[in-house]
């Protein structure tokens, strides 16, 4: 009988640690500098994990890292999948399910988005309250594992309140901007219209991005607790709209960076 793949993934993985994780980490483009954070550090490419697709984006180095993160146990994504690269949802999801099964108790978003909404900033954080998912697929599509997750997972509350609660706590005492709300999950990878703009906003979203929604469909699937934040790399005004490239969204990221590392790390501790 053929092994399950996360379960052979799982294994080969575990074979290498010294402690199971217990938080797992998700850093999004530009924002991989967190990862020098981690004491302990056990690094293992992509490729070598089985199952495991390999990250085609620049600004995303494809690993994972093992460690400690302010004492906390951690698994640390130094790269994401997106739907843009041609990968499936499932294979886009694939190490949110690995991860719980290597023992995850709670698991921490992090992305670059562009701002609808006209009171955010370039380099401000936006606590993800919840989403649209405008992506052309779900993960959840096709025959249902039972054990791990009903049929129709309720997402009446996909972030969880009490994570949330934790990071505007640890975000106030620290005197962290952090606003709070709604990420809309489009496919890319070309950067939206004006016409687009609008219509996001229309809906009811404060930030646009590329990722995050297809993982915590996933999380929720499978019970996992979660919490994202974003960092406003770019500002989507409609009527004063300029060109932004890739460079540029680095840039920013890499400029708010130690505040989302702070406010991460000093959460760690009391999840």
């Amino acid at each position: 009988m053929a092994i399950d793949p996360i379960h052979a993934a799982a294994h080969f993985l575990e074979r290498q640690l010294k402690a199971k994780p217990v938080v797992a980490i998700i850093l999004g483009t530009g924002l991989g500098g967190l990862a020098k954070e981690i004491d302990e550090a056990i690094s293992i490419p992509y490729e070598e994990i089985p199952g495991m697709v390999t990250s085609t984006v620049e600004s995303h180095k494809g690993r994972m890292i093992f460690g400690k993160l302010n004492g906390v146990e951690v698994v640390a994504m130094v790269g994401r999948f997106h739907f843009y690269e041609g990968y499936s949802m499932k294979e886009v999801t694939y190490p949110v399910r690995l991860m719980k099964h290597l023992g995850v108790q709670k698991l921490m978003v992090s992305n670059a988005s562009g701002a609808l909404n006209p009171n955010y900033e370039k380099g401000d954080l936006m606590l993800l309250d919840d989403h649209i998912n405008l992506l052309p697929g779900n993960p959840l599509i096709g025959s249902n594992r039972d054990d791990e997750g009903p049929r129709f997972p309720d997402m009446s509350h996909p972030y969880d309140r009490g994570m949330n609660q934790l990071l505007r706590d640890v975000a106030d005492r620290n005197k962290i901007k952090l606003h709070q709300g709604i990420y809309a999950a489009v496919s890319g990878p070309n950067l939206e219209t004006r016409a687009e703009y609008r219509y996001l906003r229309i809906i009811g979203a404060d930030v646009v991005g590329m990722s995050t929604v297809p993982e915590v469909i996933v999380a929720n699937h499978i019970g996992l607790p979660c919490a994202a934040v974003s960092v406003i790399t770019d500002t989507c005004d409609p009527d004063n709209l300029h060109p932004v490239s890739l460079a540029e969204i680095i840039e920013v990221a890499a400029t708010a960076e130690p505040v989302l590392t702070k406010l991460i790390v000093q959460t760690m501790a009391e999840l």
